[in-house]
């Protein structure tokens, strides 16, 4: 078990913020495939599209103007 916050920080960022391939194609699809379901508040869905894009940003995705 980690005994500090930044150690445990850096473990959960070993574990789930890599720069896979694998990781950058599975953001970049939940990115192409994100749509608003019908009754879902607004403010929730920005607010998980602003996520979406921070981890995309986190593992250095580019997105371009095109996608």
């Amino acid at each position: 078990m980690e005994k500090t916050s930044l150690a445990l920080w850096k473990r959960l960022e070993t574990l789930y913020a890599t720069k896979s391939l694998a990781n950058r194609l599975v953001l970049k699809q939940c990115l192409f495939t994100f749509r608003m379901n019908k009754g879902e508040l607004l403010r929730d869905r920005i607010s998980q599209f602003i996520t979406l894009l921070n981890d995309l940003k986190n593992v250095e995705v580019q997105i371009d103007d095109e996608d």
